[in-house]
């Protein structure tokens, strides 16, 4: 063999040595990339799955929170417990009325009204069905109007509703104020009534927001029922605020009123001095009464 086929059979093997080399190479970076990406995968469907596995979680307790029972406060009454009811169950007529304690004209309703209407419940011709609005914290911003009355519902536990709810209104601040969201300030109004600050439980009732998801509801349910504001006041179905019918309400139209509703005679039976219903006896509903919130 010829020097010159010689030289060209060696470089014929070195470039196929060269060739196979390369493909060694390939073929290990080719394994590298599939390794590398399998473990990439992995590690991406670890993390698709933690976030997944945490996000089901929030989502289960949020659908927790939503369609769990309310913790409706000792005694609700009504549709879906949403009401508090102060008076004699069985008194012949009920006033229902919507409101929220950061509302001004709801203030104005009751610091002038309250006398006549604790009169009638002590004489037992009237209940009172209170339903719990937070329409100011959505017009003016803050939370007052929640914290307010989740401490209200914690003070119905403590069988105090009637002088608290009194004394929220009688300390109402003005309404771009919101130191009812304030719960020490809560706390010292409570102070005014008559063993309620010390009440077994309701201080860390009203520190924990105890019955907040209740109050949603019971907003929630004025917002979705159709009424025009705060706040909103019936007798036995009927509207009797700013007046029924023709005439405009007063305190002795509105002991005319109850006097035409119970025309039959009956009285109930006489409430407690305070007007409260006791927590441990269930407020009444309404039968026959006004449809609640």
């Amino acid at each position: 063999m010829s020097e010159k086929n010689r030289e060209v059979n060696r470089s014929a093997r070195e470039r196929l040595q060269q060739e196979r080399e390369a493909d060694k190479v390939r073929d290990k970076r080719r394994r590298t990339l599939v390794v590398s990406a399998a473990v990439a995968g992995v590690l991406g469907l670890v993390g698709v799955v933690g976030l997944v596995a945490a996000n089901v979680g929030k989502d289960k307790g949020g659908a927790a929170g939503a369609a769990g029972p309310a913790s409706a406060p000792s005694g609700g009454s009504g549709k879906d417990g949403l009401a508090i009811t102060v008076g004699a169950k069985d008194a012949p007529s009920t006033l229902a009325v919507w409101e929220d304690f950061r509302c001004p004209a709801c203030a104005q309703f009751e610091n002038a009204y309250r006398s006549t209407i604790h009169q009638l419940e002590k004489a037992g011709a009237l209940k009172v069905e209170y339903h719990l609005a937070t329409l100011i914290d959505g017009n003016m911003g803050g939370s007052g109007s929640l914290r307010a009355a989740n401490a209200a519902a914690c003070a119905q536990d403590a069988g105090k509703f009637a002088p608290y709810h009194d004394v929220l209104y009688a300390n109402q601040p003005a309404e771009t104020d919101d130191a009812f969201a304030k719960n020490s300030h809560l706390l010292m109004l409570a102070g005014k009534v008559d063993g309620l600050e010390s009440a077994p439980g309701f201080r860390g009732c009203v520190d924990d927001g105890t019955h907040d998801d209740w109050v949603n509801r019971s907003a929630e349910a004025f917002r979705t029922g159709g009424f025009s504001g705060t706040p909103t006041v019936r007798l036995n179905g009927e509207a009797v605020f700013p007046k029924k019918g023709s005439e405009n309400i007063t305190p002795g139209n509105l002991k005319k009123w109850v006097a035409e509703a119970n025309k039959s005679g009956k009285t109930a039976t006489a409430t407690p001095s305070d007007g409260s219903v006791p927590a441990s006896e269930p407020a009444p509903g309404t039968p026959g009464g006004t449809p609640p919130a």
